[in-house]
């Protein structure tokens, strides 16, 4: 009995033991994960104290960044302003001397009524007197004073003309050269070789029968693709292709480049890397063109005028490149516009936009001039866009200023030297109409085309010819060739009329 007792007792303290021990267990594993939970507790809140700390260093830098754009466009405010302000002053004094000028006409136009009234009574006068001295009849004699009265007012409108002309000449060259001279000293252009072959460089001959393939497949399938002829001849480590169609030319260099760079040639591949490449240059095109509006600030812009923009990148017309002009005449008529009081960037957009029509010529025939309208309209551009591409090829005469301003940058752009090539018989032709017109006038002895045909020198007898005489001989030629001949740009016309004497002392 004793032993049992005791046996439980034992037990019991085994228990209790036991879950002593347990007890103490569990309290000492909690007490690790409410340290483990503090611990991350207090990391969480560093990491957002940090967060917090950061953001309002973010929303302090926007600030300042905010502040400095707010003064930058204050101060371009204030100057739009100062220019506004300059401008209507110089609209006032503009149109105070256009009420002088008018006021001068009108006194002119007075005093010619006055002539013309003294003139007639003194033609009467005269009849009558000659009637009673010489037996003239009354028509013989009116004949007779009109002759004479013709041949003096001959001479005495010349001299008018040619009085008035040197005033507006002076007057218009002055402020033409001003204009001219801050566009063109605002903008330095580059010059655009064009040519009508590329060359591919080979690793070695072994190429070149690759390129042409077993009876001559695989050059016969890329000629079919690329639209360009592949010249394979003995020229070591080249082949040539030709092409007068520039895009086409640069995608077959790409697409024969890949093909030797990869060794597989054969039609299925030449079809893959065609279409690779294809896409390749669209997508580089319309990167070209968007680069081109980021650049001069002419977002947005429908992204078929951009792609058309890019691609005239690989249009040339007179051996000059169609986008270098385009921007030349962009650039040139913007600073014009701005020199006029016009809107620099309808100038800027109409000048960009003026040949985009010849990015399409090659593709779908007919005037370029036709094709950009309707593209522009097509887009809804602004209509001094549309009536400078018309404008500029004499189609409809300029509606604003920013169309003439578009105007007159491309003939700049045209005619400066170097821009463009011509063909020699051509040429030539022009030069000789020129001078058989000259030599087809009165008292005219001799006549030069100098300066590339772009200005004429008339000789004339100066016995015969007087220099009033001159001028009017001058303008009669001019208009003459403009009726008569094609020419890019203007030809100057200098009739020379000179007496020498010559003696020798003995």
């Amino acid at each position: 009995m004793l032993e049992i007792i005791a046996g439980t007792v034992g037990l019991a303290i085994g228990f209790f033991s036991c879950y002593i021990w347990l007890k103490s267990s569990h309290k000492n594993r909690f007490s690790h994960l409410e340290y483990e939970a503090k611990a991350k507790a207090k990391a969480m809140e560093n990491e957002a104290e940090l967060l917090r700390k950061e953001a309002s260093v973010k929303i302090k830098e926007q600030e300042i960044a905010l502040e400095a754009e707010f003064q930058k466009r204050v101060a371009k405010i204030e100057v739009r302003n100062r220019e506004l302000i300059l401008k209507t002053k110089e609209l006032d004094v503009k149109e105070e001397q256009s009420v002088l000028f008018e006021q001068h006409l009108q006194q002119k136009a007075q005093r010619l009524d006055e002539l013309e009234k003294m003139k007639q009574d003194n033609i009467a006068s005269l009849v009558d007197k000659m009637q009673n001295i010489a037996s003239f009849t009354k028509e013989e004699a009116k004949i007779y004073i009109l002759k004479r009265v013709e041949e003096q007012s001959r001479a005495e409108v010349a001299a008018i003309v040619r009085k008035y002309e040197q005033e507006a000449k002076h007057e218009g060259e002055r402020k033409a050269n001003y204009i001219l001279a801050q566009a063109t000293t605002r903008f330095a252009g580059e010059f655009a070789g064009e040519r009508l072959i590329n060359l591919v460089n080979l690793p070695s001959d072994e190429h070149k029968g690759r390129i042409i393939g077993k009876e001559g497949r695989n050059i016969k399938t890329l000629e079919m693709l690329l639209g360009v002829d592949i010249i394979v001849d003995e020229t070591p480590g080249v082949i040539l292709i030709s092409s007068f169609n520039l895009y086409r030319r640069a995608i077959a260099t790409r697409v024969i480049e890949l093909l030797v760079e990869d060794g597989r040639i054969h039609p299925g591949r030449i079809e893959e890397v065609h279409e690779k490449v294809e896409a390749e240059f669209e997508q580089k095109t319309y990167e070209e063109g968007e680069n081109i509006l980021i650049d001069l600030g002419l977002f947005p812009m429908h992204e078929e005028l951009v792609r058309l923009l890019g691609r005239m990148k690989y249009r040339a017309s007179y051996g000059q490149n169609a986008l270098a002009h385009t921007l030349e005449v962009a650039k040139l008529a913007r600073v014009m516009a701005a020199e006029m009081g016009g809107d620099e960037k309808l100038a800027l957009r109409a000048g960009l936009l003026h040949d985009i029509g010849k990015a399409l010529t090659q593709d779908l025939g007919g005037s370029h001039v036709d094709i950009g309208a309707d593209l522009c309209r097509k887009h809804n551009e602004h209509p001094s866009v549309i009536n400078a591409i018309y404008a500029h090829h004499g189609h409809e005469e300029p509606d604003s200023v920013e169309s003439a301003a578009v105007c007159a940058a491309d003939k700049l752009s045209a005619a400066r030297p170097g821009a463009r090539r011509e063909v020699l018989e051509s040429f030539t032709k022009r030069v000789k109409e020129i001078e058989e017109i000259a030599l087809s006038k009165e008292y005219v002895n001799q006549a030069y085309a100098i300066n590339a045909g772009r200005e004429i020198r008339v000789f004339v007898n100066a016995q015969k010819m007087s220099d009033n005489e001159a001028v009017l001989l001058s303008k009669e030629i001019a208009k003459e060739v403009q009726d008569k001949v094609q020419y890019p740009g203007e030809i100057k016309v200098n009739v020379i009329r000179e007496t020498r004497a010559t003696s020798y002392a003995k």
